[in-house]
């Protein structure tokens, strides 16, 4: 069954009325620095993030999933490696996964030129793998500079991975799934995984204006926006020396208690996304804030 054959709406599937304005707030980049892990820890405990995506294959992984303990996180399937100085490797250790500095490549491009999809298949399934024996009870997948989600090849090791864990997967809106113009989101509902009704990408814009813009115009349904929050200093400039500023005012936007109020006052419903994954996992949704119930 796609999306638009389906009788009731998200919204109703997760035990709401069809006009709900229901948004998912997403952290990316858990793990990438401890400068990361930081911000995005004060954007959950300001009340204003709901979820996280932690890049396995970082050195400050381990550090963020520890952090986070408790809080809602998914994997941030993650293929490239994208700074000039700060680079890391895959799990596996795959030849065609890696550059000729022995890094992940720095651009999706290269990926696509250089990956074999086997031991790409291998290296999403490990970083899954990695985060589940650190203990994080997974809530869903996104994609690392959306390398495995707007590509038809790399699409099906991503669909793959949610079909294989059960898990919900970050998918582009309506209008960006015609642009990448091979039906990804029809593909997913057809294999049962869920998904959100609506995505909302501020990069490069200015996330604290785009998120004032969205809570005006928020959509009746289940919505995402995500920012890439990181503490200013030494370790952001160092290693992102072209952002530093647009990540570092995504953490100051995500900390602002003021933006909190707005949301609440907007009528707009946080949540994460463990009550989508309940609801792919056939579980009784009866609390939106935390998914809890059982089938």
């Amino acid at each position: 069954m796609t999306d638009a054959l389906a009788s009731e709406s998200l919204a109703e599937r997760l035990g709401g009325v069809a006009d709900d304005r229901i948004l998912i707030v997403n952290c990316d980049d858990l793990g990438s620095s401890h400068s990361a892990n930081v911000a995005i820890l004060k954007a959950f405990e300001a009340g204003i993030a709901t979820s996280a995506t932690l890049m396995v294959p970082c050195p400050w992984a381990r550090e963020g999933a520890a952090m986070l303990e408790g809080r809602d996180v998914g994997v941030h399937l993650t293929l490239t490696a994208e700074y000039p100085g700060y680079r890391w490797r895959a799990l596996t250790a795959a030849r065609s996964l890696h550059d000729v500095d022995g890094s992940m490549p720095a651009t999706v491009p290269e990926v696509y030129a250089r990956a074999d999809l086997d031991e790409a298949r291998t290296e999403c399934r490990a970083q899954v793998e990695q985060a589940l024996a650190w203990g994080l009870d997974i809530t869903h997948l996104d994609s690392h500079m959306g390398t495995v989600q707007i590509d038809p090849r790399f699409f099906e090791i991503y669909l793959g991975m949610a079909m294989e864990f059960d898990l919900p997967l970050r998918m582009p809106g309506r209008k960006g799934d015609e642009r990448l113009g091979f039906g990804s989101r029809r593909q997913a509902a057809e294999r049962g995984v869920v998904f959100t009704d609506h995505f909302i990408s501020p990069w490069p814009r200015d996330t604290a204006r785009v998120f004032r813009e969205t809570l005006e115009d928020l959509a009746p349904g289940v919505s995402e926006i995500y920012a890439h929050p990181v503490e200013d200093g030494p370790e952001l400039r160092a290693y992102d020396p072209d952002h530093p500023d647009i990540r570092a005012n995504d953490a100051i936007c995500f900390t602002d208690r003021c933006l909190a109020e707005r949301i609440d006052a907007a009528g707009i419903r946080l949540i994460s996304y463990r009550p989508l994954r309940n609801l792919q996992r056939g579980a009784l949704v009866t609390d939106l804030s935390t998914g809890s119930g059982k089938a």
